[in-house]
């Protein structure tokens, strides 16, 4: 049996945007038990030169809603980067979550060998065919930002663990 491409994106993107509005929440929580200014954490990053926790959302929902709408054929909604609150990351994944539950079985299922361009124009646009692009780009790149605002969160001591990153499937 075979998985089909809507198998293999949506549900996975649905299910870690849901996880890190999650943990998000539970920084909030944290945050605020610990009067700790949500800024702090906000801007909170590994290491100097990677991005702050905001950016790494911000990232997330942009590769995202990016998969989602190469995969599809359509055109990817644009997002402007000014969250600065907890609330308005939120809000953000919300909208993208929305963005993606619009989009159908039927407009991924077959585009395995659909041509996928990112980052249009040189020197940095990358082609790909649409499975090649959803397994060795598009999810690696959305799950490496998930992946590190768990990480910012949890090294800035969230009590989050595996479970909240997986979360219920």
């Amino acid at each position: 049996m075979t998985i089909s491409m809507y198998a293999a994106s949506v549900p996975l993107l649905k299910q870690m945007l849901q996880n890190l509005d999650a943990i998000l929440r539970q920084a909030e929580a944290h945050a605020r038990d610990k009067k700790i200014e949500p800024a702090v954490l906000l801007q909170a990053r590994l290491y100097p030169d990677m991005f702050p926790l905001v950016r790494q959302v911000q990232i997330a929902t942009d590769n995202a809603k990016g998969i989602a709408a190469r995969l599809a054929g359509v055109d990817i909604p644009s997002f402007a980067d000014t969250e600065q609150t907890f609330e308005e990351l939120h809000a953000r994944i919300a909208k993208t979550l929305d963005f993606i539950n619009t989009i159908k079985p039927e407009q991924i299922n077959g585009s395995e060998d659909r041509h996928v361009v990112v980052y249009k124009g040189a020197p940095y646009e990358m082609q790909f065919q649409g499975q090649p692009y959803l397994i060795h780009f598009g999810l690696p790149n959305f799950l490496f930002h998930v992946t590190t605002a768990y990480a910012i969160l949890r090294h800035n001591g969230i009590e989050i663990g595996k479970d909240d990153f997986i979360g219920k499937f």
